[in-house]
């Protein structure tokens, strides 16, 4: 890929006087080359408005200055345009799979986005110990063993593994975990496991097990059941009443598996169904995981978009965007055309590495798995569309009762968490007209050096202050949309007194701050709110908007609170080797394995510490003087 800059003579990203959008693009096309590539258009203060690709870049580019055959909302962008950047790529399908990327990256504000970007789980049959375990996992794949998913929750990966546990007793605990037991666990007990761990089952039986397990997850169940079945009746011929009817419970989980399923259709194998609906001017699009003609749950997705985008330019973004990061069914079924199906399919093919179809179905049961998918996108709108309506509802309430000029788009709450001053962290929520916006949530660190112990009032100070700041550093013209339009703040007069100090400071005075405190009972419905230049008021216990000022304030608190204690419980279990320079996870480990603990690796010699693998005479000699004041 070769990346060609802005040739203007003022540098990249200068616009020539009176050169603003369409005349420079035209300014840039004969730099611009005929073959494929990825097109980046940028404004005046260098941000990227809009990522496309191009089978020719110089004739798709051109393009863009002919109004005429141009969207209002790319008419818009194209207004904003001072310089273009281009990438060129080997391939169209090269150019595909890069600007899905670089809409991920950048998020470009006039492409249509997906910005609920998490990864699935997998189920994990691990290879690198004698008796391995079938767990959970989520990550990069970097430990030895066999991954089935993707599962598109926690909880659909969850109900498969106490299924599996019922069929499969294998084990689930950590190596160290397993090191440890001197007698069976609990999971033995109630038939979950054959605890390997004090020799009760063979490693062949318990290989055996394994291997069903693999088997079940590759699709290969019905081989399963007939050797079960086989076995069971041997074992009753044989009067061995115990073995059969644990054979028989295994059966019985085995088929309550199966049967569970929503959708189970063998024939398809392994597939994702992707059926959209739109409505409103909003769009739902659900994915089903179909692995092994088993039903792996589904997640929706709203992705952010222009009301007049068609369905096919969302549903092919969307696909992009999906896949950037993820590796698709062979099979990926499709409720709605897409412009490029050939090119998407070769893309796909190319990031798996593998022959991937992509198939818009006409009738049949791949035709009726999309109409399920297309169903349950149109519930989830709607739930959507009806939850939105309620939300701006509320927001009009909160407008008119704070004496706003309009409802606010973005909400930020701010509540404080500590033990007698220790372990103090800010943190603050973000709500709008969608709802509650995690990806927007932030922590704040308490600096210890610039607080007292338990003020609560210099902790406000210090989180507001850090977070405006940082605001009018990144964001001081207010076009990012992160500026807030309320503040509330969890506390009384004292809280809003030290969040205004702040704001005064900075020279932010149009952001309105609100102080939302409980009465004095502290009890619920019976708040006090607090605002600049206004006696306290309370609200009626059972007013709608109070509820919806509550609930943010209690998920503020959630958040706190949640954050709080995972910083109390990483500073707990942290080591005395983690103060050393140059201790990564691995030479700690090491040295926690051959000393037993800390405190012996504190007490030991320099020849022992250079004893231990992966610690070289110079580690030795640091590690040796951190603890004997070297």
């Amino acid at each position: 890929m070769t990346e060609i800059e802005d040739e203007s003579p003022d540098g990249p990203g200068s616009p020539h006087p009176g050169q603003i959008g369409a005349t420079a693009i035209a300014r840039h096309l004969r730099t611009l080359p005929m073959g494929p590539g990825v097109y980046r258009m940028i404004d005046a203060a260098g941000a990227v408005l809009y990522v496309g690709k191009a089978r020719s870049l110089r004739k798709r580019v051109a393009a863009y200055t002919k109004p005429a055959g141009l969207s209002i909302r790319i008419l818009r962008m194209v207004r904003q345009v001072v310089s273009v950047e281009v990438i060129t790529t080997h391939t169209e399908a090269e150019a595909l799979l890069l600007e899905a990327n670089l809409i991920k990256k950048l998020q470009p504000p006039f492409n249509v986005l997906l910005k609920d970007d998490k990864s699935f789980p997998y189920i994990l049959v691990a290879r690198d110990h004698d008796f391995p375990r079938i767990t959970k996992h989520r990550g990069a794949r970097n430990i030895p063993g066999d991954y089935f998913g993707p599962f598109a929750s926690t909880g659909a990966v969850n109900t498969m593994l106490n299924a599996l546990a019922r069929a499969f007793p294998l084990r689930n605990c950590s190596d160290s975990e397993f090191a440890a037991r001197t007698r069976p666990c609990l999971q033995y007990q109630i038939k979950r496991c054959r605890a390997p761990c004090v020799q009760r089952i063979s490693a062949a039986d318990y290989g055996r097990l394994v291997d069903e397990a693999r088997d079940f997850l590759q699709g290969r169940d019905r081989g399963i059941l007939d050797g079960w079945q086989q076995r069971m009746q041997a074992a009753s011929e044989a009067l061995d009443f115990e073995t059969a009817a644990d054979l028989r419970d295994r059966i019985r989980a085995l088929a309550h598996i199966t049967q569970k399923q929503d959708i189970n259709l063998a024939e398809i194998g392994d597939a994702d169904v992707i059926g959209l609906h739109a409505e409103g001017g909003l769009v739902c699009v659900q994915v089903f995981f179909f692995r092994a003609g088993q039903n792996f749950g589904n997640r929706a997705y709203f992705p952010a978009h222009a009301r007049e985008a068609e369905t096919s330019e969302v549903l092919d973004a969307f696909i992009g965007q999906f896949y950037a990061a993820r590796e698709p069914a062979r099979l990926v079924l499709i409720s709605h055309p897409v412009e490029n199906a050939a090119l998407i399919e070769e893309a796909l093919t190319r990031h798996a590495g593998r022959k991937i179809e992509l198939h818009q179905p006409q009738r049949g049961a791949k035709r009726d798995l999309i109409e399920y998918a297309v169903t349950n996108a149109r519930d989830a709108l709607r739930r959507r569309l009806a939850e939105t309506s309620t939300q701006l509802k509320l927001l009009e309430g909160v407008a008119d009762l704070f004496g706003l000029e309009a409802p606010p788009e973005r909400i930020e709450v701010y509540d404080n968490s500590h033990i007698m001053g220790r372990h103090a962290i800010g943190a603050m929520i973000v709500a709008g007209p969608e709802g509650l916006r995690k990806n927007a949530y932030r922590k704040f660190n308490i600096k210890g050096d610039e607080v007292e112990p338990g003020d609560d009032y210099g902790m406000m100070k210090q989180v507001l202050t850090r977070r405006f700041q940082r605001l009018l550093k990144e964001d001081a013209d207010r076009e990012e949309g992160d500026w807030p339009d309320l503040l509330l703040i969890d506390g009384g007069k004292g809280q809003l007194g030290a969040v205004l100090e702040v704001m005064r400071e900075l020279g932010v005075d149009d952001v309105p701050v609100v102080g939302i405190a409980k009465g004095p009972d502290r009890n619920a419905g019976r708040e006090q709110f607090f605002l600049p230049g206004r006696e306290p008021f309370m609200l009626e216990p059972r007013h709608p908007v109070l509820f919806f000022l509550q609930r943010l304030r209690d998920e503020a608190h959630r958040f706190a609170i949640g954050t709080h204690r995972a910083k109390r419980a990483k500073d707990q279990i942290r080591s005395p080797l983690d103060e050393i320079s140059g201790i990564g996870a691995a030479r700690k480990k090491a040295l926690l394995l051959h000393f037993g603990s800390a405190k012996a690796v504190a007490q030991a010699g320099l020849v022992d510490l250079e004893a231990v693998p992966g610690v070289s005479h110079a580690m030795a000699q640091r590690i040796y003087d951190h603890f004997n004041g070297g």
